[in-house]
């Protein structure tokens, strides 16, 4: 059980450090590309990178040892690739009624929505200390985009931007309730189809491509931080759960972070110090969680009133 918890924990962590450098390359590519073209291009990338290998792997004869999506799974797979659109137009309209910095705090809101809406509809339990260790990590990511006291001030593009995470975290469940299917074909899926809708809401908004030579870079970044980063993540939830693994892939603002401090040569303040702190307090409780069938967990008040649930959420269930 340990050995496969840190298999888990490893993934996780991959995952976060690929999707990590989303960030700080995107934002150079922003010079060259409006931002829902670049969405459905690092989307599209991820599901063509994941044909690629698919398409490899079936070249090589290995047999398939995974088992492919039915029409069983058809409910969720449709809600993860609607929910994977629907999150960054929220987001989008979030930025433009309040400030980067706001919606950058707010965006942080996704780990308590995916740990919350796993708890409260998938009925997938948590311990108390995982709760404690999403509550750092969380408080660390809110320094990390925190600018200044007045980009505090809640307004109606707040709404859009909580209303994304709050998409992102169910979308986190849905694919927690496809784990035992072939996590590469889950990537396609949702690359493909939701890099799709993007490009045509992109397009439909007049967004337009003016630098041709920007598009293989950006199908190139889409593969390595979104597709291969989805990839590990789904095989990191079949081990650990949607909530713990949303607790360690929650180091991706953090290495997001350091990141842009090598490429833009920015200097670390206060706040980063402190987050760091904070980070690693959280990463350390998540780590001390104990395996799945041996904990007792919190069990949702109004379904269970007065009662502790032992575990249920087995990897694969």
């Amino acid at each position: 059980m340990k050995s496969t918890m840190k298999h888990g924990i490893f993934l996780a962590i991959l995952a976060a450090g690929l999707y990590a450098l989303s960030s700080p390359f995107s934002k150079l590519l922003l010079a060259y590309m409006p931002p829902t073209l670049m969405a459905g291009f690092l989307y599209l990338g991820a599901g063509l990178g994941m044909i690629v290998i698919f398409l490899i792997r079936k070249m090589s004869g290995r047999p398939e040892r995974e088992s492919g999506l039915t029409r069983q799974e058809l409910p969720y797979t449709a809600a993860m690739v609607l929910l994977n659109i629907a999150a960054p137009i929220c987001l989008l309209f979030g930025l433009s009624m309040t400030t980067a910095a706001n919606a950058s705090l707010l965006n942080n809101f996704e780990i308590v929505a995916t740990a919350l809406i796993a708890l409260m509809i998938f009925k997938e339990s948590i311990s108390p200390r995982l709760w404690l260790g999403i509550l750092f990590v969380t408080a660390s990511c809110a320094l990390l985009s925190f600018e200044d006291i007045s980009s505090l001030q809640f307004s109606s593009g707040s709404l859009f931007v909580l209303l994304a995470c709050i998409c992102w975290g169910i979308e986190n469940n849905c694919t927690r309730k496809l784990s035992s299917k072939d996590p590469l074909q889950i990537v396609m899926v949702k690359g493909i189809f939701s890099g799709i809708g993007s490009l045509i809401i992109g397009l439909i908004c007049g967004e337009r491509i003016l630098h041709l030579w920007v598009v293989p870079l950006v199908l190139l970044l889409g593969f390595v931080a979104y597709g291969l980063s989805i990839y590990f993540y789904v095989y990191a939830q079949r081990l650990l759960g949607a909530a713990r693994t949303s607790a360690y892939y929650a180091v991706a603002p953090f290495i997001g972070v350091f990141l842009s401090l090598l490429i833009f040569r920015e200097i670390p303040g206060i706040l980063f110090i402190a987050a760091l702190a904070l980070m690693v307090i959280g990463a350390w409780l998540s780590s001390q969680d104990k395996p799945l069938s041996e904990s007792f967990s919190l069990s949702f008040p109004f379904s269970r009133p007065g009662r502790l649930q032992r575990r249920s959420d087995q990897a694969g269930q």
